[in-house]
């Protein structure tokens, strides 16, 4: 973070700041390393003491959501509106250039390995189908299989293959990969005495299986093909992605997808985030929508649904966030699309100056802060002029800072959602929580309200004296929160989440695996049942019944596998 934010002894203020004040670094000028570095020898004489390092930083970096609210234009949808120009768009994006992306977030495992999904049910099925996180909403998968053939796309993954079915035979090492690894194999699979590779595809990917229909999603596109004769599949049609895919679903013969656009003051529209063909996409700067409040925001999401039929584009929405870090789970009724960010650092600072230092600061300079804050200037602008107004009172505020920010520490790392409803696929309703979930099992829908659990890790940023914590909140059809448990496992951070019907269960980790029972059956007063203490961590929960739950993790390096009774809810065992 220090490229971004700078601390020296006598004031707090962001690096840039103080170098606007350095005859030989001038604003704006500080773009690389070795700007930062000659700074720091221009600096270097000045005595920088702990304290003012740590309160320098919170006031900067750590940043409160008072709502800045700008004028009202049009009708809104669900409390978004549309951008109404591209010079709208960009005075949004100018306003909110104080921090156009962020630290990437800790992190368990990849997406891609959490792909253990599925609640407890019994089929009756010969075959088995990808492990889902909701069941009859499919997600993408390297294997599909239709009960008598198996479609098999190899990973890249992979380090060592053996594979014993005629035609795949071999000893594959990385990197060399084999031209075939490149491929997409379909292999007959039952009767197992003519089990043998059938064709193949000149594309991998994960896979999505529509009747008769092979769906390939791969890096830069997603490919139709006509399986109804396996022994010669037939491309049906192709969809360019030109920007980032970040999920897709498969529900009720759509394909829904969720996609990513980088955007900045440069960006020119209409964002393209498909290619040309029957399937193209132009999203206007009119199209896009944003929430009411200003955020720092990098990104225009775009979620669109697919005829797996032809390849068509059904419908699309757009909206602004931030990358990074994006959640998209999807229920039966809608898909929940998350974004992480800090709000503007001027809010807080000015609630922090009115509610703790009007004491110290002559009326007069309370009242220019008071003007600073309602001028329509950019969060720099502001940041510098604050700087300058504070500098004479740095050693009294410095004291009385981190207390402040500890009782705020919910307010400065906010996750925004964005619901869609799958009946008419536009935004139904927007909210956010405090903090940032760790992956889709985070989220959970279940009689209308949504579930979401959240680590609030201030210490990842400048507050080290502060614990993290863990909160699950509640949220009723409009996304408000009406219930929420709070701080388990303080001073750990989320390492799994798994709901099932009205209970929750939740992983936290530090040195420790406190396994929590969360009782969800009251939405507006869920509670902590129970908790249990074991060495290691789980990080993916299994429900096997509705008494049994299995976790996945490690201990000591090793693979672990726990089982847990959740019978009493508690006293889990």
């Amino acid at each position: 973070f220090k490229p971004y934010v700078h601390v020296f002894g006598y004031v707090f203020v962001p690096r840039w700041v103080y170098a606007a004040r350095t005859p030989e670094v001038l604003l704006g000028k500080m773009r690389n390393a070795e700007d930062y570095r000659r700074w720091e020898r221009l600096v270097a004489g000045r005595r920088v003491q702990l304290r003012y390092v740590v309160a320098a930083a919170v006031i900067t970096s750590l940043c409160l959501a008072l709502i800045i609210r700008l004028p009202g234009e049009r009708a809104v949808t669900a409390g978004l509106s549309r951008f109404s120009s591209e010079a709208e768009f960009r005075k949004w994006i100018t306003s909110t250039g104080w921090m156009s992306s962020y630290l990437p977030r800790f992190t368990v495992m990849s997406s891609e390995a959490l792909l253990l999904e599925a609640g407890f049910r019994a089929s009756a099925e010969r075959f088995s189908t990808t492990n889902v996180q909701v069941a009859g909403i499919d997600e993408p998968d390297s294997v599909k299989t239709d009960g008598v053939n198996i479609y098999f796309s190899p990973s890249e993954q992979v380090f060592h293959i053996w594979w014993w079915i005629p035609g795949l035979r071999g000893f594959w090492d990385w990197p060399d990969y084999p031209v075939e690894i490149s491929k997409t194999h379909i292999i007959r699979a039952y009767p197992p005495s003519d089990l043998a590779v059938r064709s193949k595809i000149d594309k991998r990917g994960d896979l999505l299986l529509v009747e008769n229909i092979l769906v390939v999603i791969s890096y830069d596109g997603i490919t139709g093909f006509d399986i109804s004769n396996p022994d010669s599949p037939a491309e049906l049609w192709n969809i360019e992605l030109r920007d980032q895919l970040v999920a897709v679903r498969l529900h009720e013969g759509r394909i829904y997808a969720v996609l990513q656009s980088h955007v900045s003051q440069e960006t020119q529209f209409p964002l393209t985030p498909l290619g040309p063909g029957g399937s193209e996409l132009a999203v206007s700067v009119t199209d896009i929508y944003r929430p009411p409040e200003l955020i720092p925001f990098d990104t225009v999401f775009t979620a669109i649904v697919i005829d797996p039929a032809d390849g068509r584009l059904v419908r699309s929405v757009s909206f602004v966030g931030q990358s990074g870090s994006s959640v998209v789970y999807m229920s039966r009724s809608a898909l929940y699309i998350t974004y992480t960010y800090w709000p503007s650092p001027v809010g807080i600072l000015h609630d922090f100056i009115k509610r703790s230092c009007a004491d110290i600061l002559p009326p007069e300079d309370m009242l220019r802060i008071d003007k600073l804050v309602a001028y329509d200037l950019s969060e720099e602008t502001k940041l510098q002029e604050l700087a300058t107004i504070l500098e004479p009172y740095t050693d009294e505020i410095s004291r009385r800072a981190e207390n402040y920010f500890a009782g705020r520490m919910r307010e400065l790392e906010l996750t925004g959602i964005v619901k869609i409803a799958l009946d008419g696929f536009e935004i139904s309703a927007h909210g956010r929580v405090p903090g940032a979930p760790l992956n889709q099992f985070s989220l959970d829908e279940h009689q209308g309200y949504l579930r979401i659990a959240t680590t609030i890790e201030p210490n990842l940023w400048i507050l080290p004296s502060l614990p993290s914590a863990n909160d699950v909140y509640v949220l009723d059809s409009d996304l408000k929160i009406v219930g929420s448990v709070q701080n388990l496992g303080l001073t750990e951070r989320i390492y799994s989440v798994r709901f099932a019907c009205d209970k929750g269960y939740v992983v936290t980790f530090r040195e420790t695996d406190p396994f929590h029972v969360l009782d969800l059956s009251d939405p507006r007063n869920p509670r902590l049942a129970g908790e249990l203490r074991i060495p290691g961590y789980s990080s993916y929960l299994h429900p096997i019944t509705e008494n049994l739950i299995l976790g996945v993790g490690r201990e000591n390096w090793n693979v672990k596998i726990s089982l847990f009774d959740v019978s009493d809810p508690s006293g889990p065992a």
